[in-house]
């Protein structure tokens, strides 16, 4: 029995993921260098790099898993983009970095913000999965993670953004971006895409296990790039109160929006992690374990809420299928934490009565402004030629493949077909 997967597929996802990985040794052989100073402290970041390791490759992994279609191709698309994804992020951070005179110098810090850099990849897949194979995820990982880095490098060097905040705006980043390349591919909305979204039992205890990796390994995360010990502290307590409280409120509601009192395990994938994300850039700010539990109560709230009406709104109005959910998962608890965090800072400088409150409240809205407006903008230049689509289209339709393919969106997948 042959191969299902079309011969295009077949013989173009070799030819390009290997001349990709040959130029990225090649770059890593001329531009990059290993720290030879003692200053890089080893043991203290591999524990949080372990974690967000295990974040990326296992939780965001099996959390989509569930899809009865796409169960095992989600964990393994994960981990080929994860592997990808780092090595074409640590690169580009360095040449962006402003230090960088001709050489890369790689330090376990720098990988572990390649690997936080190419989750971003991890998240926006689930908007689209289903719709494009891996040859078109191979191209959309060197996009995102380019606009992502280019986005970091102008909210660090031109608005003074702290590190640790940009890279929390991945949320909100790649949640719009997997938006906005999900509406292009799901023009028209394609029928049966409903039915890719049930879930079967077995895979749903794996994507559950992905949930409670992400759920212990997130006040980690949130706390990777902070250097003073008190904001440490105070990130990891503040995440793993809003982590628990978003979680008891999504099994709550899930269960009181259930027509017979069942628990939805959609929601609980979904909404129990919403505490994590809303958390991630004001983390450090909150000084009260009861804000970071306001924070996760009302991300939770709007996690469900965003699960049950939604889908529709979507899929009907819009013509967006996000398959696994991103947009309530990842985007709006990721806009309430930005939001938060510019509150936050508005507070902290009227109490220091600083007179720049009015110019510390437009950097700061600055910042989440550029992260949703990359995102989208971006998301829509990955689908670079609507004539390219159309064509594509039209040719596929004539061949009587338009059910079983699918429709490119670069002028390289277009080439494969």
């Amino acid at each position: 029995m042959g191969s299902k997967y079309p011969r295009s597929l077949r013989g173009c996802l070799p030819l390009w993921a290997l001349v990709l990985e040959g130029a990225l040794i090649l770059a890593f052989f001329f531009f990059t260098s290993y720290d030879t100073s003692s200053k890089d402290q080893l043991l203290r970041t591999y524990t949080v790099f372990q974690d967000v390791a295990v974040m990326a490759a296992l939780g965001l992994g099996f959390l989509s898993s569930s899809l009865r279609r796409h169960g095992w191709s989600s964990v393994a698309f994960s981990l080929f983009l994860l592997a990808l994804g780092v090595q074409w992020a640590l690169l580009l951070d360095g040449f962006l970095d402003q230090s960088f005179i001709g050489k890369v110098v790689i330090r376990l810090s720098s990988v572990q913000r390649a690997a936080m850099s190419a989750m971003s990849v991890l998240i926006s897949a689930g908007a689209v999965l289903g719709k494009v194979n891996l040859v078109q995820l191979v191209l959309m990982v060197l996009l995102e993670v380019t606009a992502f880095g280019a986005m970091r490098m102008v909210s660090k060097q031109i608005l003074q953004v702290e590190d640790h905040v940009s890279m929390m705006h991945v949320h909100v980043f790649a949640a719009y971006f997997g938006l906005i390349v999900a509406w292009c591919l799901s023009r028209p909305l394609p029928k049966g895409a409903e039915e890719k979204d049930q879930t079967a039992t077995s895979p749903s205890l794996f994507a559950m296990l992905g949930t409670l990796f992400l759920w212990m390994f997130w006040p980690s995360f949130n706390s990777a790039l902070l250097n003073l010990p008190k904001e440490k502290k105070n990130a990891v307590f503040n995440t793993y109160y809003a982590l628990a409280v978003s979680a008891v409120t999504a099994i709550s509601m899930s269960t009181l929006a259930h027509p017979q009192g069942k628990i939805n395990m959609t929601h609980i994938h979904n909404a129990v992690l919403a505490g994590g994300v809303a958390a991630g850039p004001p983390c450090h700010l909150i000084q009260s374990p009861w804000i970071a539990m306001v924070l996760g109560l009302l991300a939770g709230l709007i996690s469900v809420g965003g699960a049950k009406c939604l889908p529709v709104c979507f899929n009907s109005v819009l013509g967006v299928h996000d398959t696994c959910g991103v947009h309530y998962t990842f985007g709006l608890p990721g806009l309430l934490g930005g939001v938060t965090y510019i509150v936050l800072m508005l507070l902290q400088a009227h109490w220091a009565r600083n007179p720049m409150i009015s110019y510390q409240m437009l950097i700061d809205t600055g910042a989440l402004s550029l992260a949703l407006a990359m995102g989208l903008v971006s998301g829509l230049l990955t689908v670079p030629s609507s004539g390219c689509w159309i064509l594509g289209k039209i040719i596929q339709e004539k061949q009587g493949l338009f059910a079983n393919k699918i429709i490119p969106f670069t002028i390289p997948t277009f080439l494969c077909m």
